[in-house]
């Protein structure tokens, strides 16, 4: 049985889990955190972060490449993640890759980790640095991937991909730090985002996180 190396409040280690989901593919969960001196993460993860995965005797690192892997060696399980036509599969590919660096950079870090990470640290933190990240760094997100969505909930081509996941994934730790989206200024993307959180998906892994907030 597969298994996935990382930390549940993770938006990569989510989106992982939620392809896996998706494959019908079942997994092992070993709850490690980013910079864990574990030797088995370390060796399939040399930089620290994670996730980590290893399946079987084959083992590699970053949420991308975990994606990838499993999309080409399970075509037959579940759904296929990544189109087959260039152009869509380019813009799927782009997307994730905005997501996990420039969302991830300027908006999932700057208010998930203060707000909630060291929150459970039991830890201070700037939340006028916060606030402003609120002001200036969620709105170009928003209006860019706004523009990006027409009437369908996907944001590339007919069906779901890779890119809403990552996406989505992004979006459900702004959640779990209490920020959302205005349905008068980003409908179309608020729609979007609440459609995914509503699928089981990602409905049954939020479920699990926020038990952590309970303990």
């Amino acid at each position: 049985m597969p298994t996935v190396y990382g930390a549940i409040l993770s938006p990569f280690v989510r989106k992982v889990r939620v392809c896996l989901q998706l494959k019908n593919l079942a997994y092992d969960l070993d709850p490690v955190f980013p910079g864990s001196k574990d030797p088995e993460f370390r060796l399939l993860s040399p930089t620290g972060k994670i996730p980590a995965f290893r399946d079987g005797d084959y083992g590699l690192a970053d949420s991308s490449a975990i994606c990838a892997y499993l999309e080409q060696k399970y075509p037959a399980s579940g759904v296929s993640l990544f189109p087959e036509d260039a152009e869509a599969l380019g813009k799927c590919i782009w997307l994730e890759e905005y997501a996990d660096s420039h969302i991830f950079d300027n908006s999932t870090g700057k208010i998930f980790f203060p707000r909630v990470v060291l929150k459970l640290q039991r830890q201070e933190h700037d939340e006028a640095a916060v606030k402003q990240a609120v002001i200036d760094e969620l709105p170009p997100i928003f209006d860019y991937l706004e523009s990006q969505l027409g009437e369908t909930p996907f944001i590339v081509g007919a069906g779901l991909t890779i890119a809403d996941i990552a996406i989505v994934s992004q979006m459900v730790n702004l959640q779990h730090a209490q920020e959302g989206i205005d349905k008068d200024r980003w409908p179309k993307f608020a729609k979007y985002v609440a459609h995914h959180l509503a699928e089981n998906y990602f409905a049954d892994l939020v479920t699990e996180e926020n038990a952590v907030f309970k303990r």
